[in-house]
């Protein structure tokens, strides 16, 4: 039998601070301490163990109103796992079982899974794999954000509606904050030479409940509001989704060479109970390319190229502009004569538009030196972004300047271990 056991502590703060906005942060505290065991049955292994952890999350940002959203949160999470790797013949079978219990939410959850692997002849290899999961800590960028810079965290928010309605009309309980799903992935491996390899999986996600900032909210959830309906005052909405994709790698290898080549078809959908929309990182076409070759008798230096293409991202179109009347003395407000007080902007359809493809190309060069036996030094120049392509970076929805990503940018690294 082998033991293994670990404990950890972290600390994650970040802070985003722009003119003219409301700052934001997000920090969290943590600690996970776990036993793993693995018994070895012959060509059978069996796996288990216990993992707890404790986060405190504080966190703080605004909606596209400008209204609050925050959220100070204590959890604990206990779980333990059982896994079975079973091979004979042909096949292998790995059923595995994940009791998970998050203690702060009062939520128990089983969580079973299998994988399965058949081995069709020396070349082919057929596999499948599926289960339910659940996670507790979950990201909360804003999809109204041109780029992510801001990347907070929050845990288990309870500050949720009561009910989702589906597309269907149908009514859903939310009797929890977590978000949960059920994957399923299939395909085949295929050995067309000794040294290429072809890889094909198509998958699909059912997302039975993500957690989500609300867009939507208006009033503060307190006693006062408390007629308004939960989608314009709560911090947060329950969300559903699916997902559906293909994953298709060609993969070549020997001693000085190495290629690898992936494309991927993929489709994501998320329900926010009123329409649906594609989230800002759902990407329809990728394609990544990466070759590198060692160099010298003893193959000490490396140089390698990296291109990737993808279909642009998702995003809301400015429809319109519009001149707001400040109403800061109630009805007593004179709209007739009145100045606008700022520029207002009315978006098309949430994330309706699709920007530009995207590509680029990167080298790369490394090269290993060593000073004895304890000591290894590696020395690195790259190039990213060689041809100087415009990717578009976002444009100024006021002025319509664009602003693109990174041009051609060379760099120079060193390692050294010891």
């Amino acid at each position: 039998m082998l033991i293994k056991g670990n404990f950890a502590s972290s600390r994650y703060r970040i802070d985003l601070r722009e003119d003219g906005l409301p700052d934001r942060y997000s920090q969290v505290n943590g600690f996970n301490f776990g036993l793993n065991f693995k018994y070895v049955l012959g060509d059978d292994e069996a796996r288990y163990g216990i993992q707890a952890v404790g986060l405190r999350t504080d966190f703080k940002t605004f909606n596209a109103l400008g209204v609050a959203v925050e959220q100070t949160e204590n959890t604990t999470e206990l779980a333990g796992y059982f896994d079975y790797k079973r091979q004979r013949g042909r096949w292998i079978v790995n059923p595995s079982l994940r009791i998970q219990y998050y203690s702060s939410l009062a939520k128990f959850s089983p969580e079973p899974r299998l994988g399965v692997k058949f081995k069709a002849s020396d070349r082919l290899r057929l596999k499948a794999a599926g289960g339910l999961y659940s996670q507790n800590l979950i990201s909360a960028n804003s999809d109204r954000d041109v780029v992510n810079l801001f990347y907070g965290f929050l845990s288990g928010p309870s500050n949720l509606q009561d009910q989702l309605i589906g597309p269907d009309g149908e009514v859903q309980e939310v009797t929890h904050s977590l978000q949960t799903a059920a994957h399923l992935v299939g395909g085949f491996e295929f050995d067309l030479t000794e040294r290429i390899n072809l890889n094909i999986e198509g998958y699909t996600k059912w997302f039975t409940q993500l957690t989500n900032s609300n867009r939507n909210k208006l009033f503060p959830d307190t006693y006062e509001f408390a007629e308004v309906p939960e989608s314009q005052r709560k911090d947060f909405i329950v969300e559903t989704g699916r997902a559906e994709g293909v994953d298709i790698v060609l993969k070549y290898e020997d001693k000085l060479n190495y290629f690898w080549f992936v494309y991927s078809l993929g489709n994501v959908d998320r329900w926010d109970g009123f329409r649906w929309y594609d989230p800002v990182f759902d990407r329809r076409h990728n394609i990544n390319m990466l070759a590198s070759r060692k160099l010298g008798k003893q193959a000490k230096t490396e140089f390698s190229a990296r291109w990737n293409l993808g279909s642009g991202l998702p995003f809301t179109q400015t429809q319109g502009y519009y001149q707001p009347i400040g109403i800061s003395d109630g009805i007593d407000e004179n709209y007739v004569n009145g100045n606008p007080i700022e520029l207002g902007i009315v978006y098309a359809e949430l994330n309706a538009g699709r920007l530009p493809v995207y590509h680029r190309l990167d080298l790369s060069l490394r090269r290993t030196f060593k000073f004895g036996e304890r000591i290894e030094l590696d020395a690195n120049a790259s190039i990213t972004n060689v041809y100087s392509r415009a990717n578009i970076f976002y444009i100024n929805r006021v002025t319509g300047e664009r602003v693109d990503q990174l041009p051609f940018l060379p760099s120079i690294g060193l390692d050294m271990k010891f």
